[in-house]
C-alpha cells in the first residue's frame, strides 16, 4: 500500500546482557544459521519437546515472563537467531528537570535500529524544551495534552502553532524551534528522528550556545552593553519550567514582525485527514509527504487493529520500520533469511524495528484495541502484501509452491487488506 514477590527483578543491564547474547547469536553466518535452525526445528519435533522440556524450575522473574509469552514459550515455527528488536522505553533513563522529562531509545539501546531513534517527551504546563535545532529531522506525534511549537523557517519568517493529542510536526534538519507544555497538565510526545545514533545530549541549545561565547562577542553581536547580559544561563536549560504563554493569537502577531508568517505549515492534525484504508479489522492512515508536504525524509502509518484482528503479512520496500506501540498489547514474529524467525510480544511504551524487506505480521493478543505508528526514513510510505503478491502471480505457479488448491487459492483477498479480518 502506498501512500510477583519471587520474582527476581529485572534490572536494565540484564535485558542489555540478553540482548546482548541475541545479537552474538545473529552475528552467524547464513550456513551456520541454516544448520541451528535445521537442529532446533528438529528438537522441536522430537518426543521430548514436551511440557517438561519446556518447563524453567530455576530463578525466573515470572513477570516479565508473563508479558513476553513469545521469548518464554516461542512458536514451534521460530527458528534460528534474529537480532533483538524491541525496547521497552521504560528501560530507558529519564532525565529529569523542573519543567519535565526526556527518555530516549537509540542505536545505543536498540542495536538493530540504524536508522531511526525516538524519544518520549513530557512538558508540564508551562514547562520549555528550549530553543534549540538538530543534526537530524524531527518527526512528532502528540500522545496527550496541549502544547504550542514555534519554528523559523529558512527565509527567516516564523511558525506558531498550538497542538493537541494525535496532531503531529516535523522540524527539518537545522531549523530552530521550541515546544512548551499548555494548560491544564502540559504535554506528552513522542520525537523520532531520522538517525539511528541521535541523542538528545547532542542538541544545539541557546542556552548552552550563550553560555560558551565570550560576553564581549555577544555584547557586539546583539548591539547591547555587555553588563545587559550579566544573567545568561552558565549552562544548558534544555527543559525548565516558566509560566504559561498567553494567547495565540498574540504570539502570531508579535512573532510575525514586518516580514510576516511562514507560509510551511510545519504541523499537521491527523483528525482531520481521512482513514486511508478500514476493515472490520482496524483502519489505518497513511502520512508522507504526498499530505505532509514539508515531511521529506520521514514517512508514517498510524495503526489500529481491534481484538483479534492483525496487521496482514507484509514488508516494506524502501525503508526500516521504527515502530512505537501506545496502546493495548499484541505480538510481531520477523522472518529473516536463512531459515529463521523471532516472535517478541508488545506492549504500550515498546518500541519495535524491522529490517527492509523482511516479511512480518502485527497480532492483536488482547482484548483492546492495539495502536503503534509504524515509521520509515523515506519520503513516502510502501509496503507489499503477501496475499497481493500470491493473487498476481500465476495461479499455477503459487499453487506449486504453496501445494494448495485452486478453491483455497481463490479464497485469498486479491487486494491488500492491510489489516484483516476485511
Amino acid at each position: 500500500m502506498a501512500n510477583d514477590d519471587n520474582a527476581v527483578k529485572f534490572t536494565r543491564r540484564d535485558f542489555l546482557e540478553a540482548s546482548s547474547g541475541a545479537l552474538a547469536i545473529a552475528g552467524v553466518g547464513p550456513v551456520a544459521s541454516a544448520a541451528a535452525a535445521a537442529q532446533e526445528k528438529a528438537a522441536k519435533t522430537d518426543a521430548n519437546y514436551s511440557d517438561r522440556a519446556k518447563s524453567d524450575p530455576g530463578p525466573t522473574n515470572s513477570v516479565l515472563d508473563a508479558q513476553n509469552p513469545s521469548g518464554f514459550n516461542p512458536p514451534s515455527t521460530d527458528a534460528g537467531g534474529v537480532q533483538t528488536f524491541k525496547y521497552p522505553f521504560s528501560f530507558g533513563h529519564k532525565r529529569l528537570h523542573s519543567g519535565g522529562w526526556s527518555r530516549e531509545v537509540t542505536q545505543r539501546e536498540l542495536a538493530v535500529s540504524k536508522t531511526m531513534a525516538g524519544v518520549d517527551m513530557r512538558l508540564t504546563a508551562g514547562g520549555i524544551r528550549e530553543l534549540h535545532w538538530h543534526t537530524a529531522a524531527e518527526w512528532a506525534f502528540m500522545l496527550y495534552g496541549n502544547a504550542r511549537i514555534t519554528g523559523l523557517d529558512n527565509d527567516g519568517k516564523s511558525f506558531v502553532q498550538d497542538v493537541h493529542e494525535n496532531d503531529l510536526w516535523y522540524f527539518p534538519t537545522g531549523i530552530p524551534h521550541s515546544i512548551q507544555g499548555l494548560g491544564p497538565d502540559g504535554a506528552e510526545f513522542l520525537l523520532v528522528f531520522d538517525d539511528g545514533n541521535f541523542s538528545e545530549y547532542a542538541t544545539v541549545l541557546l542556552s548552552d550556545w550563550m553560555a560558551h561565547t565570550p560576553k564581549d562577542v555577544l555584547a557586539k553581536n546583539f548591539g547591547v552593553p555587555e553588563s545587559a547580559l550579566a544573567n545568561l544561563p552558565k549552562e544548558e536549560l534544555f527543559i525548565f519550567q516558566s509560566a504559561l504563554p498567553g494567547p495565540l493569537e498574540a504570539d502570531l502577531k508579535v512573532s510575525a514582525g514586518a516580514r510576516g508568517l511562514s507560509p510551511i505549515d510545519f504541523g499537521f492534525r491527523t483528525s482531520q485527514m481521512p482513514v486511508t484504508k478500514k476493515t472490520k479489522g482496524g483502519e489505518v492512515r497513511i502520512v508522507d509527504s504526498n499530505n505532509f508536504k514539508i515531511s521529506k525524509t520521514i514517512s508514517a502509518a498510524i495503526v489500529t487493529v481491534h481484538p483479534g484482528g492483525i496487521r496482514e503479512l507484509h514488508w516494506h520496500q524502501n525503508a526500516d520500520e521504527w515502530q512505537y506501540y501506545f496502546a493495548g498489547k499484541g505480538r510481531m514474529t520477523v522472518f529473516a533469511t536463512g531459515a529463521r524467525a523471532r516472535t517478541m510480544d508488545f506492549q504500550t511504551g515498546d518500541v519495535g524495528y524491522v529490517q527492509q524487506t523482511l516479511p512480518h505480521y502485527i497480532e492483536n493478543t488482547g482484548d483492546t484495541d492495539l495502536k503503534f505508528l509504524e515509521m520509515f526514513k523515506a519520503p513516502v510510505y510502501q509496503d507489499l502484501s503477501l496475499s497481493e503478491w500470491l493473487t498476481h502471480t500465476p495461479p499455477q505457479l503459487v499453487m506449486a509452491h504453496m501445494n494448495i488448491d485452486k478453491a483455497t487459492l481463490d479464497k485469498i483477498p486479491r487486494d491488500e487488506i492491510v489489516i484483516m479480518p476485511e
